[in-house]
């Protein structure tokens, strides 16, 4: 069982939402993501989304692809990538890291070092799952086949346009959990609608038998909390990498760890809540 598997099957025996914060590997300093994600998970995040850094994030808004651009400007590729999550893993071995990023750089790193060679050094790195935005699961199947063979979890999108076409496609393949994007539009855009949410996650659960966290729109312990109420997981983006962006450098760590103990508090009520 994977690393992703057991840590929502932990969390579901306890009744309590998965927690997974996202963050662009290398910002705002290259020599900060570690200590970043040691703090975070030290924290209560439940899983790590590690964005990889590209030119082109298409699904992103202004904030991340900001972000994105200030490493790529530091010199963070997907070797580096890697790399960070090889420290992490030196230092804690239970909390699961996701890579999220898109198609060119998984490609590029496969020209460069020879086929699949990616998701082995993804596997060997201590990765747990792998969100190429770009993949739709019609056209990706070898590949997650491949990540599943190295005992990586192929992670997708769904959308409030998804059809239930597109739904059973992903729930044939996918594994870890899913991705809900709650918003049509970029990270970071719009007014997140709980209701329709509420509505999405049980035709989701219809077609796809993991997990479904819930992400886009999350930017407090408030709307958290009320995507917990109906999601097994918010993930939450834009609101941390902007919150990074604004601290000095000396604050970045304590600012996160405080942000997500934030958040962790108010999921954990969701639980203080429920019927025994």
């Amino acid at each position: 069982m994977s690393r992703i598997a057991t840590t929502f099957e932990r969390l579901a025996a306890d009744g309590r939402k998965a927690l997974i914060p996202y963050i662009t590997a290398g910002d705002p300093a290259a020599d900060l993501t570690v200590e970043l994600m040691l703090g975070m998970a030290e924290a209560g995040a439940d899983v790590i989304e590690l964005g990889v850094p590209f030119s082109d994030p298409m699904a992103d808004g202004p904030v991340i692809q900001k972000a994105a651009e200030r490493a790529l400007t530091r010199g963070i590729g997907m070797p580096q990538v890697l790399e960070y999550v090889r420290r992490f893993r030196e230092r804690d071995a239970d909390t699961p890291v996701v890579l999220m990023g898109y198609a060119n750089p998984v490609e590029r790193y496969d020209q460069q070092h020879g086929a699949d060679a990616f998701v082995k050094a993804a596997a060997e790195a201590g990765v747990d799952g792998v969100l190429v935005v770009d993949y739709p699961p019609e056209e990706c199947e070898e590949f997650a086949a491949r990540l599943q063979a190295h005992g990586l979890d192929p992670i997708f999108l769904l959308a409030p346009t998804s059809t239930e076409q597109r739904m059973r496609d992903v729930g044939r393949i996918a594994s870890g959990y899913v991705y809900y994007v709650s918003l049509k539009g970029v990270t970071g855009a719009g007014h997140l609608d709980t209701g329709a949410v509420a509505a999405a996650v049980p035709r989701i659960k219809a077609h796809v038998k993991v997990p479904v966290g819930v992400g886009f729109g999350i930017r407090d312990a408030a709307t958290a909390r009320a995507v917990g109420e109906v999601a097994d997981a918010v993930v939450i983006g834009t609101r941390l990498v902007q919150l990074l962006e604004a601290q000095p450098r000396e604050n970045a760590v304590a600012a996160a760890r405080g942000f997500i103990a934030e958040i962790r508090t108010a999921l954990d009520t969701l639980t203080e809540g429920a019927p025994a």
